[in-house]
């Protein structure tokens, strides 16, 4: 194992896209420390293929595969010391056993920013980790045993993801002649079966009606509350994503997106997940949260065919509002909708406000439509599937319901 501290190794796509290690005097001296005559190679391999997913994907999808890739190149480079494209199965194996318990020298507790802009050069974050643990929201304020880290299902299966593309990328370059991680993915004993029964993560009508309750009795008090009421209820009744909603390098959500048919009937075109558009339907019943938010901007009350006033503006400066930032604008109303809630109905029937997060607020919607029998093909386009399948499997779950039907004919005697 190295000695050597970790770091960073990768800056954000837009820092990428201009790298020079010229710039990052610290980086080229870190890799040369290794003591590796191939590390620089393998950094070079991560940098192309992060250079090719930033240009083909998202800046999200970027940032995940960011991590993995960073992650894994870091254990190669200082734990496992040896280059990748000479492993096999069981060396993808030892990478996941590190992953699953990695040192707590290698775990942080907040999310921290990689490089920092020093006298015009780009220095490395010293309190920037490969891995993060953080307290339930109920327990902000407790100190956090990093010993007690285990990745979730969900964050294994990232990891392997990441590590599968960026073999697959290498194998199309030439650099790697095969995909240990792969073949390492079904041989992983850290990986659960799971066939439980999905519970969809959502708001109960009562959750929603608070949230909602307290986003408009905030919005009538103060007009810069306006934007978060917009929000919340555009993500449940239009079932977007966040990311749907936010300003991205390739993609400004405008207010001309809203558009009418010849028969009148509103519709939202969204840019959104695998770079495809679509045109969900706009309810006659959301028509006026669009006029009240845009009249507090000093627009008229509805949009117009070309207009070019960004969906979701900052609230300082021009443009549209990141997914950061419309986080904060949603986690604010479901914070103060939470202690109204608790106030009145007890800690038990508040606490998903204080669990949920904006996806929620999609699967609310979906959920909701999905009990009011709306046509599984219909809201399937809306919400951007590429099949009814995946709505069946995600909302409806036809087969769990009948199974639960029958169960209740069992008796006890």
């Amino acid at each position: 194992m190295s000695r050597l501290k970790l770091s960073p190794l990768y800056p954000t796509y837009a820092e990428l896209k201009e790298f020079d290690f010229s710039n990052y005097p610290g980086l080229e001296k870190y890799l040369e420390n290794t003591g590796h005559s191939w590390s620089k190679t393998l950094w070079q391999w991560g940098k192309s293929f992060l250079e090719y997913t930033g240009r083909n994907k998202s800046i999200h999808t970027y940032d995940r595969f960011r991590n993995e890739v960073e992650k894994f190149i870091l254990w190669a480079l200082l734990i496992k010391q040896s280059p990748i494209d000479e492993y096999r199965k069981s060396d993808i194996l030892d990478y996941a056993d590190f992953c699953w318990k990695p040192p707590v020298t290698w775990i942080g507790t907040s999310n921290q920013e990689r490089f920092k802009l020093e006298n015009s050069y780009f220095v490395a974050n010293e309190s920037w980790r490969p891995f993060k643990i953080q307290p339930p929201k109920s327990q902000k304020d407790k100190a956090v045993d990093k010993k007690k880290y285990r990745p979730s299902q969900q964050t294994l299966t990232s990891t392997f993801t990441g590590v599968i593309v960026f073999y697959t990328y290498l194998m199309g370059e030439e650099y790697c002649y095969g995909n240990p991680a792969q073949i390492a993915k079904k041989d992983c004993k850290h990986f659960i079966t799971d066939a439980q029964v999905k519970e969809v993560k959502r708001l109960s009508g009562e959750q929603w009606e608070y949230l909602l309750e307290t986003a408009i009795e905030m919005a009538d008090s103060d007009p810069l509350y306006e934007r978060n009421l917009f929000v919340i209820a555009a993500l449940k009744t239009l079932f977007l994503r966040i990311s749907e909603l936010s300003e991205r390098e390739n993609w400004s959500p405008l207010m001309g997106h809203f558009w009418q048919d010849e028969d009148n009937n509103w519709w939202l075109k969204i840019f959104g997940k695998g770079r495809k558009l679509r045109d969900t339907t706009v309810p006659p019943d959301f028509i006026p949260f669009i006029q009240r938010y845009r009249l507090s901007r000093g627009l008229t009350s509805l949009p117009t065919n070309g207009e070019n006033n960004v969906l979701v503006e900052k609230i300082r400066g021009q443009g549209g509002m990141t997914s950061r930032h419309l986080r904060r604008l949603v986690q604010d109303i479901f914070n103060k909708a939470y202690e109204r809630m608790r106030a009145s109905e007890g800690e038990n029937k508040a606490i998903k406000l204080k669990e949920a997060t904006t996806h929620w607020l999609r699967h609310t919607g979906a959920s909701m439509e999905i009990e009011r029998g709306r046509s599984l093909k219909d809201l399937s386009e809306d919400l951007g599937h590429a099949s009814m399948a995946t709505t069946d499997t995600v909302y409806v779950q036809s087969e769990n319901k009948m199974r639960a039907e029958s169960g209740k004919q069992r008796k006890v005697n």
